[in-house]
């Protein structure tokens, strides 16, 4: 008798691809996340701006990330679905530094942070390596500290309580600064949770 074989469908896990300003740009697949533009009819690695990220924040939705998701452990994906515009954001973060997954699962406003590091510290490009070997010398404290962030168990707590993960970009450098004054620090620890609102109301009185 002859074996018979099935035919058995392979899935190929996919990039998530979008246009800005007429430009294609993709993130491969996970573990790699590597973003990358088109140039022709080759992707090429780039580091995506800040308006490249923006833009694929609006035009990736859940239905265009489910697929993607798919081939993302577990505890990544959880992390992941915190998020909503700064989704990428985070994929990127976690694919760059994986040592600090368990801690911005704690503390997911620190994301941001994390993310922005090329314009809160004046840099020409990322710096994902330092950053992974600041936390390996330092732990988290070293990460906060190098961030330019008060390096203390009150800003994680005060951190803790950003009601939402998405922390906006415009709350970064009046944040972090506003963590290095006492009186702010025992103001804002006073908020059970931190909406957008308390944080921009806050940070206007706590700086006038």
């Amino acid at each position: 008798m002859k074996s018979t074989s099935r035919l058995k469908k392979c899935f190929v896990p996919l990039a998530l691809t979008w246009n800005h300003a007429g430009i294609s740009y993709r993130v491969t697949h996970w573990p790699d996340a590597q973003f990358e533009r088109l140039y022709g009819d080759e992707w090429l690695v780039t580091s995506p701006t800040e308006e490249v990220m923006a833009t694929a924040a609006q035009v990736l939705g859940a239905r265009e990330w489910a697929p993607y998701l798919e081939f993302v452990p577990a505890d990544v994906r959880a992390f992941l679905e915190r998020f909503s515009f700064m989704r990428m954001e985070a994929l990127q973060v976690a694919a760059r530094c994986p040592a600090l997954l368990e801690t911005l699962a704690e503390t997911p406003a620190l994301t941001s942070f994390v993310a922005s590091h090329v314009g809160l510290r004046g840099t020409s490009a990322p710096c994902w390596g330092e950053i992974n070997a600041v936390y390996e010398r330092s732990g988290i404290f070293g990460v906060l500290e190098w961030l330019g962030l008060a390096a203390s168990r009150q800003t994680l707590a005060i951190l803790r309580n950003v009601a939402e993960p998405d922390l906006p970009k415009r709350f970064l450098e009046p944040l972090r600064s506003l963590l290095w004054e006492p009186h702010a620090i025992f103001a804002l620890q006073r908020l059970p949770i931190l909406t957008d609102r308390q944080l921009a109301r806050t940070c206007n009185a706590l700086a006038a």
